[in-house]
Protein backbone atom coordinates (compact mmCIF):
# COMPACT_ATOMS: atom_id res chain seq x y z
CA UNK A 1 0.00 0.00 0.00
CA UNK A 2 1.28 3.46 -0.86
CA UNK A 3 0.28 6.93 0.07
CA UNK A 4 -1.41 7.21 -3.26
CA UNK A 5 -3.56 4.14 -2.84
CA UNK A 6 -6.80 6.09 -2.96
CA UNK A 7 -7.40 9.59 -4.23
CA UNK A 8 -9.64 11.58 -1.89
CA UNK A 9 -13.27 12.00 -2.79
CA UNK A 10 -14.42 15.58 -3.34
CA UNK A 11 -15.36 17.17 -0.01
CA UNK A 12 -18.96 18.07 0.63
CA UNK A 13 -19.32 21.63 2.03
CA UNK A 14 -22.62 20.74 3.73
CA UNK A 15 -21.12 17.74 5.48
CA UNK A 16 -18.18 19.85 6.64
CA UNK A 17 -20.61 22.16 8.44
CA UNK A 18 -22.04 19.17 10.30
CA UNK A 19 -18.63 17.68 11.08
CA UNK A 20 -17.21 20.81 12.70
CA UNK A 21 -19.58 20.86 15.72
CA UNK A 22 -19.44 17.07 16.07
CA UNK A 23 -15.65 17.03 16.24
CA UNK A 24 -15.30 20.08 18.48
CA UNK A 25 -18.15 19.32 20.91
CA UNK A 26 -17.34 15.64 21.18
CA UNK A 27 -13.62 16.23 21.78
CA UNK A 28 -14.36 19.00 24.27
CA UNK A 29 -16.65 16.80 26.35
CA UNK A 30 -14.23 13.86 26.34
CA UNK A 31 -11.19 15.94 27.23
CA UNK A 32 -13.05 17.84 29.92
CA UNK A 33 -13.23 14.51 31.76
CA UNK A 34 -9.62 13.61 31.01
CA UNK A 35 -8.08 16.89 32.20
CA UNK A 36 -10.40 16.99 35.19
CA UNK A 37 -8.90 13.71 36.36
CA UNK A 38 -5.38 15.08 35.85
CA UNK A 39 -6.12 18.12 38.00
CA UNK A 40 -7.82 16.15 40.76
CA UNK A 41 -4.96 13.63 40.80
CA UNK A 42 -2.55 16.51 41.44
CA UNK A 43 -4.70 18.24 44.06
CA UNK A 44 -7.14 15.86 45.76
CA UNK A 45 -6.78 12.14 45.11
CA UNK A 46 -3.58 11.68 47.10
CA UNK A 47 -5.30 12.53 50.37
CA UNK A 48 -8.57 10.70 49.63
CA UNK A 49 -7.37 7.47 48.02
CA UNK A 50 -3.70 7.12 49.07
CA UNK A 51 -3.39 8.44 52.63
CA UNK A 52 0.09 8.37 54.15
CA UNK A 53 2.16 10.38 56.56
CA UNK A 54 3.99 12.11 53.69
CA UNK A 55 1.90 14.37 51.41
CA UNK A 56 4.50 14.10 48.64
CA UNK A 57 4.30 10.29 48.67
CA UNK A 58 0.51 10.45 48.49
CA UNK A 59 0.69 12.85 45.55
CA UNK A 60 3.16 10.56 43.79
CA UNK A 61 0.75 7.65 44.20
CA UNK A 62 -2.15 9.71 42.85
CA UNK A 63 -0.11 10.87 39.87
CA UNK A 64 0.78 7.23 39.24
CA UNK A 65 -2.93 6.53 38.63
CA UNK A 66 -2.83 9.31 36.05
CA UNK A 67 -0.01 7.41 34.37
CA UNK A 68 -2.06 4.19 34.51
CA UNK A 69 -4.58 5.73 32.12
CA UNK A 70 -1.79 6.17 29.61
CA UNK A 71 -1.00 2.46 29.80
CA UNK A 72 -4.52 1.75 28.54
CA UNK A 73 -4.47 4.40 25.84
CA UNK A 74 -2.24 2.44 23.39
CA UNK A 75 -4.72 -0.44 23.47
CA UNK A 76 -7.56 1.99 22.82
CA UNK A 77 -5.64 3.69 20.02
CA UNK A 78 -4.61 0.44 18.32
CA UNK A 79 -7.90 -1.46 18.68
CA UNK A 80 -10.31 1.39 17.99
CA UNK A 81 -8.04 2.82 15.29
CA UNK A 82 -8.13 -0.52 13.49
CA UNK A 83 -11.91 -0.67 13.92
CA UNK A 84 -12.15 2.87 12.57
CA UNK A 85 -10.30 1.85 9.41
CA UNK A 86 -12.46 -1.26 8.99
CA UNK A 87 -15.95 -0.05 9.98
CA UNK A 88 -15.78 3.73 9.90
CA UNK A 89 -14.73 6.71 12.01
CA UNK A 90 -18.28 7.64 13.07
CA UNK A 91 -19.15 4.46 14.99
CA UNK A 92 -15.81 4.44 16.81
CA UNK A 93 -16.14 8.03 17.99
CA UNK A 94 -19.65 7.33 19.30
CA UNK A 95 -18.60 4.23 21.26
CA UNK A 96 -15.51 5.80 22.78
CA UNK A 97 -17.52 8.79 23.95
CA UNK A 98 -19.86 6.52 25.91
CA UNK A 99 -16.91 4.67 27.42
CA UNK A 100 -15.18 7.86 28.53
CA UNK A 101 -18.29 9.61 29.86
CA UNK A 102 -19.70 6.72 31.88
CA UNK A 103 -16.38 5.81 33.50
CA UNK A 104 -15.80 9.47 34.43
CA UNK A 105 -19.25 9.73 36.02
CA UNK A 106 -18.59 6.62 38.09
CA UNK A 107 -15.37 8.12 39.46
CA UNK A 108 -17.50 10.79 41.09
CA UNK A 109 -19.44 8.10 42.96
CA UNK A 110 -16.43 6.22 44.34
CA UNK A 111 -16.01 5.71 48.09
CA UNK A 112 -12.74 6.93 49.60
CA UNK A 113 -9.99 4.96 51.33
CA UNK A 114 -11.39 5.95 54.70
CA UNK A 115 -14.69 4.25 53.82
CA UNK A 116 -13.68 0.99 52.10
CA UNK A 117 -9.91 0.77 52.44
CA UNK A 118 -7.82 -0.66 49.62
CA UNK A 119 -10.92 -1.22 47.45
CA UNK A 120 -11.13 2.55 46.86
CA UNK A 121 -7.81 2.96 44.98
CA UNK A 122 -8.42 -0.32 43.14
CA UNK A 123 -11.75 0.93 41.78
CA UNK A 124 -10.15 4.27 40.92
CA UNK A 125 -7.46 2.52 38.87
CA UNK A 126 -10.06 0.36 37.05
CA UNK A 127 -12.12 3.38 36.04
CA UNK A 128 -8.98 5.25 35.06
CA UNK A 129 -8.08 2.36 32.75
CA UNK A 130 -11.51 2.60 31.10
CA UNK A 131 -10.99 6.35 30.70
CA UNK A 132 -7.69 5.62 29.02
CA UNK A 133 -9.26 3.19 26.56
CA UNK A 134 -11.81 5.81 25.48
CA UNK A 135 -9.31 8.66 25.29
CA UNK A 136 -6.88 6.49 23.34
CA UNK A 137 -9.17 6.44 20.32
CA UNK A 138 -10.53 9.97 20.53
CA UNK A 139 -7.98 12.39 19.13
CA UNK A 140 -6.59 10.23 16.33
CA UNK A 141 -10.04 9.33 15.02
CA UNK A 142 -11.24 12.94 15.34
CA UNK A 143 -8.20 14.16 13.38
CA UNK A 144 -8.93 11.60 10.65
CA UNK A 145 -12.55 12.76 10.40
CA UNK A 146 -11.68 16.46 10.20
CA UNK A 147 -8.82 15.95 7.73
CA UNK A 148 -10.83 13.72 5.42
CA UNK A 149 -13.67 16.24 5.15
CA UNK A 150 -11.25 19.00 4.11
CA UNK A 151 -10.06 20.06 0.68
CA UNK A 152 -6.42 20.76 -0.12
CA UNK A 153 -6.71 24.43 0.89
CA UNK A 154 -8.37 23.92 4.28
CA UNK A 155 -6.65 20.91 5.82
CA UNK A 156 -4.78 23.00 8.33
CA UNK A 157 -7.92 24.81 9.44
CA UNK A 158 -10.18 21.76 9.64
CA UNK A 159 -7.38 19.57 10.96
CA UNK A 160 -7.11 21.93 13.92
CA UNK A 161 -10.74 21.36 15.01
CA UNK A 162 -9.91 18.44 17.34
CA UNK A 163 -7.28 20.63 19.00
CA UNK A 164 -9.91 23.33 19.46
CA UNK A 165 -12.15 20.78 21.17
CA UNK A 166 -9.30 19.65 23.40
CA UNK A 167 -8.62 23.19 24.56
CA UNK A 168 -12.29 23.98 25.13
CA UNK A 169 -12.37 20.87 27.30
CA UNK A 170 -9.26 22.06 29.13
CA UNK A 171 -10.77 25.51 29.62
CA UNK A 172 -14.02 24.25 31.10
CA UNK A 173 -12.30 21.69 33.33
CA UNK A 174 -9.70 24.17 34.59
CA UNK A 175 -12.40 26.77 35.20
CA UNK A 176 -14.29 24.14 37.17
CA UNK A 177 -11.19 23.33 39.24
CA UNK A 178 -10.57 27.04 39.82
CA UNK A 179 -14.08 27.48 41.20
CA UNK A 180 -13.83 24.37 43.39
CA UNK A 181 -10.44 25.36 44.83
CA UNK A 182 -11.77 28.80 45.68
CA UNK A 183 -13.93 27.27 48.41
CA UNK A 184 -12.56 25.94 51.68
CA UNK A 185 -10.74 22.61 51.78
CA UNK A 186 -13.53 20.83 53.62
CA UNK A 187 -15.94 21.47 50.72
CA UNK A 188 -13.37 20.38 48.13
CA UNK A 189 -12.29 17.19 49.88
CA UNK A 190 -15.71 16.01 51.06
CA UNK A 191 -18.01 16.26 48.06
CA UNK A 192 -17.06 19.30 45.99
CA UNK A 193 -14.60 17.35 43.82
CA UNK A 194 -17.36 14.87 42.94
CA UNK A 195 -19.68 17.41 41.28
CA UNK A 196 -17.98 17.72 37.86
CA UNK A 197 -17.42 13.96 37.58
CA UNK A 198 -21.06 13.14 38.28
CA UNK A 199 -22.07 15.87 35.81
CA UNK A 200 -20.46 13.71 33.11
CA UNK A 201 -23.56 11.51 33.18
CA UNK A 202 -25.64 14.45 31.98
CA UNK A 203 -23.15 15.22 29.21
CA UNK A 204 -23.05 11.67 27.85
CA UNK A 205 -26.46 11.88 26.19
CA UNK A 206 -25.69 15.20 24.50
CA UNK A 207 -22.30 14.10 23.26
CA UNK A 208 -23.55 10.76 21.98
CA UNK A 209 -26.34 12.44 20.04
CA UNK A 210 -23.88 14.91 18.48
CA UNK A 211 -21.55 12.13 17.41
CA UNK A 212 -24.38 10.08 15.92
CA UNK A 213 -25.36 13.02 13.68
CA UNK A 214 -21.86 13.22 12.22
CA UNK A 215 -21.58 11.98 8.59
CA UNK A 216 -19.01 9.38 7.62
CA UNK A 217 -16.07 10.77 5.61
CA UNK A 218 -16.21 10.44 1.80
CA UNK A 219 -12.58 9.32 1.74
CA UNK A 220 -13.33 6.41 4.06
CA UNK A 221 -16.39 5.36 2.07
CA UNK A 222 -14.35 5.27 -1.13
CA UNK A 223 -11.48 3.42 0.53
CA UNK A 224 -13.89 0.90 2.07
CA UNK A 225 -15.32 0.12 -1.35
CA UNK A 226 -11.86 -0.46 -2.81
CA UNK A 227 -10.84 -2.85 -0.02
CA UNK A 228 -14.15 -4.69 0.29
CA UNK A 229 -13.17 -7.54 -2.04
CA UNK A 230 -10.03 -8.73 -0.35
CA UNK A 231 -10.86 -7.53 3.15
CA UNK A 232 -9.07 -4.75 5.01
CA UNK A 233 -6.15 -5.48 7.38
CA UNK A 234 -5.16 -1.94 8.42
CA UNK A 235 -2.75 -2.81 11.22
CA UNK A 236 -0.81 -5.25 9.06
CA UNK A 237 -0.69 -2.75 6.20
CA UNK A 238 0.42 -0.02 8.59
CA UNK A 239 3.40 -1.97 9.91
CA UNK A 240 4.37 -3.31 6.50
CA UNK A 241 3.96 -0.31 4.19
CA UNK A 242 3.38 2.84 6.25
CA UNK A 243 5.98 2.44 9.00
CA UNK A 244 7.73 5.71 8.05
CA UNK A 245 4.61 7.67 8.86
CA UNK A 246 4.24 5.74 12.10
CA UNK A 247 7.81 6.66 13.08
CA UNK A 248 7.06 10.36 12.45
CA UNK A 249 3.95 10.24 14.63
CA UNK A 250 5.76 8.35 17.41
CA UNK A 251 8.66 10.81 17.58
CA UNK A 252 6.48 13.91 17.60
CA UNK A 253 4.07 12.46 20.15
CA UNK A 254 6.83 11.39 22.54
CA UNK A 255 8.17 14.93 22.56
CA UNK A 256 4.88 16.79 22.51
CA UNK A 257 2.99 14.78 25.13
CA UNK A 258 5.88 14.83 27.58
CA UNK A 259 6.16 18.61 27.32
CA UNK A 260 2.42 19.22 27.31
CA UNK A 261 1.53 17.21 30.40
CA UNK A 262 4.41 18.56 32.45
CA UNK A 263 3.27 22.09 31.59
CA UNK A 264 -0.39 21.36 32.36
CA UNK A 265 -0.39 18.92 35.29
CA UNK A 266 2.99 18.84 37.00
CA UNK A 267 3.06 22.63 37.28
CA UNK A 268 -0.06 22.52 39.49
CA UNK A 269 1.39 20.06 42.00
CA UNK A 270 4.80 21.80 41.86
CA UNK A 271 3.30 25.14 42.82
CA UNK A 272 1.24 23.74 45.71
CA UNK A 273 3.66 21.10 47.06
CA UNK A 274 7.03 22.85 46.66
CA UNK A 275 6.32 26.58 46.47
CA UNK A 276 3.30 26.88 48.81
CA UNK A 277 1.30 28.71 46.15
CA UNK A 278 -2.49 28.44 46.71
CA UNK A 279 -4.08 25.85 44.42
CA UNK A 280 -6.50 28.35 42.89
CA UNK A 281 -3.57 30.46 41.58
CA UNK A 282 -2.24 27.66 39.38
CA UNK A 283 -5.67 26.43 38.28
CA UNK A 284 -6.71 29.98 37.35
CA UNK A 285 -3.50 30.28 35.32
CA UNK A 286 -4.45 27.14 33.39
CA UNK A 287 -7.90 28.63 32.84
CA UNK A 288 -6.39 31.81 31.40
CA UNK A 289 -4.03 29.77 29.25
CA UNK A 290 -6.78 27.54 27.88
CA UNK A 291 -8.92 30.58 27.06
CA UNK A 292 -5.94 31.93 25.11
CA UNK A 293 -5.49 28.53 23.44
CA UNK A 294 -9.04 28.68 22.07
CA UNK A 295 -7.88 31.75 20.12
CA UNK A 296 -4.44 30.33 19.28
CA UNK A 297 -5.69 27.08 17.70
CA UNK A 298 -7.69 28.49 14.76
CA UNK A 299 -4.95 31.04 14.06
CA UNK A 300 -2.35 28.25 13.97
CA UNK A 301 -4.66 26.18 11.76
CA UNK A 302 -4.86 28.95 9.20
CA UNK A 303 -1.09 29.42 9.38
CA UNK A 304 -0.71 25.75 8.50
CA UNK A 305 -2.64 26.36 5.28
CA UNK A 306 -0.39 29.33 4.47
CA UNK A 307 3.14 28.29 5.50
CA UNK A 308 2.77 24.53 6.02
CA UNK A 309 1.95 22.44 9.06
CA UNK A 310 5.53 21.22 9.44
CA UNK A 311 6.81 24.79 9.74
CA UNK A 312 4.38 25.49 12.57
CA UNK A 313 5.44 22.29 14.36
CA UNK A 314 9.14 23.19 14.07
CA UNK A 315 8.61 26.74 15.33
CA UNK A 316 6.73 25.29 18.31
CA UNK A 317 9.62 22.95 19.08
CA UNK A 318 12.10 25.84 19.10
CA UNK A 319 9.80 27.91 21.32
CA UNK A 320 9.49 24.97 23.76
CA UNK A 321 13.25 24.75 24.15
CA UNK A 322 13.46 28.52 24.63
CA UNK A 323 10.87 28.36 27.44
CA UNK A 324 12.50 25.43 29.26
CA UNK A 325 14.28 27.46 31.96
CA UNK A 326 12.34 30.77 31.98
CA UNK A 327 9.11 28.82 32.63
CA UNK A 328 10.29 27.71 36.09
CA UNK A 329 11.95 31.04 36.84
CA UNK A 330 8.53 32.65 36.51
CA UNK A 331 6.83 29.95 38.60
CA UNK A 332 9.48 30.25 41.32
CA UNK A 333 8.88 33.99 41.61
CA UNK A 334 5.69 33.24 43.55
CA UNK A 335 4.04 36.25 41.92
CA UNK A 336 0.62 35.53 40.49
CA UNK A 337 1.11 37.67 37.39
CA UNK A 338 4.36 35.92 36.42
CA UNK A 339 2.91 32.47 37.14
CA UNK A 340 -0.07 33.25 34.90
CA UNK A 341 2.22 34.63 32.19
CA UNK A 342 4.33 31.45 32.23
CA UNK A 343 1.26 29.23 31.92
CA UNK A 344 -0.24 31.37 29.15
CA UNK A 345 2.97 31.31 27.12
CA UNK A 346 3.41 27.57 27.50
CA UNK A 347 -0.11 26.11 27.50
CA UNK A 348 -1.93 29.00 25.87
CA UNK A 349 0.30 29.63 22.85
CA UNK A 350 3.18 27.22 22.23
CA UNK A 351 1.55 23.87 23.10
CA UNK A 352 -1.83 24.48 21.41
CA UNK A 353 -0.15 25.83 18.26
CA UNK A 354 1.79 22.57 17.93
CA UNK A 355 -1.31 20.48 18.63
CA UNK A 356 -3.24 22.44 16.03
CA UNK A 357 -0.57 21.79 13.41
CA UNK A 358 -0.45 18.09 14.23
CA UNK A 359 -3.92 17.61 12.75
CA UNK A 360 -2.85 18.22 9.17
CA UNK A 361 0.79 17.19 9.57
CA UNK A 362 0.23 13.79 11.15
CA UNK A 363 -2.84 12.88 9.10
CA UNK A 364 -0.95 13.32 5.83
CA UNK A 365 1.55 10.67 6.89
CA UNK A 366 -0.94 7.91 6.03
CA UNK A 367 -3.31 6.86 3.24
CA UNK A 368 -7.01 6.67 4.07
CA UNK A 369 -6.99 2.89 4.62
CA UNK A 370 -4.54 3.08 7.55
CA UNK A 371 -5.01 6.65 8.76
CA UNK A 372 -7.02 5.95 11.92
CA UNK A 373 -4.78 3.01 12.82
CA UNK A 374 -1.63 5.02 12.20
CA UNK A 375 -2.77 8.04 14.18
CA UNK A 376 -4.19 5.96 17.02
CA UNK A 377 -1.20 3.65 17.30
CA UNK A 378 1.49 6.29 16.89
CA UNK A 379 -0.07 8.90 19.15
CA UNK A 380 -1.06 6.57 21.95
CA UNK A 381 2.00 4.36 22.04
CA UNK A 382 4.18 7.47 22.05
CA UNK A 383 1.93 9.13 24.62
CA UNK A 384 2.14 6.13 26.96
CA UNK A 385 5.90 6.52 27.18
CA UNK A 386 5.92 10.26 27.61
CA UNK A 387 2.65 11.91 28.61
CA UNK A 388 1.81 9.43 31.34
CA UNK A 389 5.31 9.14 32.79
CA UNK A 390 6.59 12.70 32.31
CA UNK A 391 4.66 14.36 35.20
CA UNK A 392 5.63 11.49 37.50
CA UNK A 393 9.26 11.71 36.39
CA UNK A 394 9.27 15.49 36.83
CA UNK A 395 7.90 15.17 40.38
CA UNK A 396 10.52 12.55 41.22
CA UNK A 397 13.32 14.68 39.75
CA UNK A 398 12.35 17.74 41.77
CA UNK A 399 12.08 15.66 44.95
CA UNK A 400 15.55 14.17 44.36
CA UNK A 401 17.23 17.49 43.50
CA UNK A 402 18.78 19.46 46.40
CA UNK A 403 16.58 22.41 47.25
CA UNK A 404 13.83 20.99 45.05
CA UNK A 405 15.51 22.45 41.98
CA UNK A 406 13.92 22.28 38.54
CA UNK A 407 16.91 22.32 36.19
CA UNK A 408 16.49 18.60 35.43
CA UNK A 409 12.86 19.15 34.45
CA UNK A 410 13.92 22.01 32.19
CA UNK A 411 16.27 19.61 30.44
CA UNK A 412 13.25 17.32 29.94
CA UNK A 413 11.63 20.17 27.99
CA UNK A 414 14.71 20.53 25.80
CA UNK A 415 14.71 16.78 25.12
CA UNK A 416 11.01 16.88 24.26
CA UNK A 417 11.60 19.72 21.81
CA UNK A 418 14.39 17.70 20.20
CA UNK A 419 12.05 14.73 19.65
CA UNK A 420 9.46 17.00 18.04
CA UNK A 421 12.05 18.53 15.73
CA UNK A 422 13.52 15.17 14.71
CA UNK A 423 10.05 13.82 13.96
CA UNK A 424 9.15 16.81 11.81
CA UNK A 425 12.43 16.70 9.90
CA UNK A 426 12.16 12.96 9.30
CA UNK A 427 8.98 13.71 7.38
CA UNK A 428 11.12 15.20 4.63
CA UNK A 429 13.00 11.92 4.12
CA UNK A 430 9.71 10.06 4.03
CA UNK A 431 8.19 12.47 1.52
CA UNK A 432 11.22 12.20 -0.80
CA UNK A 433 10.54 8.47 -1.20
CA UNK A 434 6.76 8.72 -1.41
CA UNK A 435 5.84 11.98 -3.12
CA UNK A 436 6.23 10.57 -6.62
CA UNK A 437 3.55 8.01 -5.85
CA UNK A 438 1.06 10.49 -4.49
CA UNK A 439 -1.68 12.00 -6.64
CA UNK A 440 -1.54 15.73 -7.23
CA UNK A 441 -4.50 16.33 -4.89
CA UNK A 442 -2.49 14.84 -2.01
CA UNK A 443 0.67 16.95 -2.52
CA UNK A 444 -0.14 19.70 -0.06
Amino acid sequence: MTLGSAAPAPPNPASRKAVGPAVVIGSALEWFDFYLYASMAALVFGRLFFPSGDPTTATLAAMATFAVGFLARPFGGIVFGMLGDKFGRKVVLSVTFLLMGISSGLIGLLPTYESVGILAPVLLVVLRLLQGLGAGAELGSAIAVAYEHADAKSRGRLGSLPALGVNIGLFTSSLTVTVLTSFDEEFLYTWGWRIPFVASFALVGLGFWVRRQMPETPEFERSAQQHRRGGSQPLRSLLRSDWRGLAVVLAITVGYNGVSYVFKTFSLSYLTEFRDVPANIGSFGITLASACAIITVPIAGRLCDRVGAKTVVLVGAVATAALAFPFFWMLDSGRSALIWAALVLATGIVVPAMLSAQGAFLAQQFPTATRASGLGTGREVGGAFSGGLAPLAALALVTATPGNGTWAVSLMFVAGAAFIGVGALFDQAKRLTAVAERPVAERT
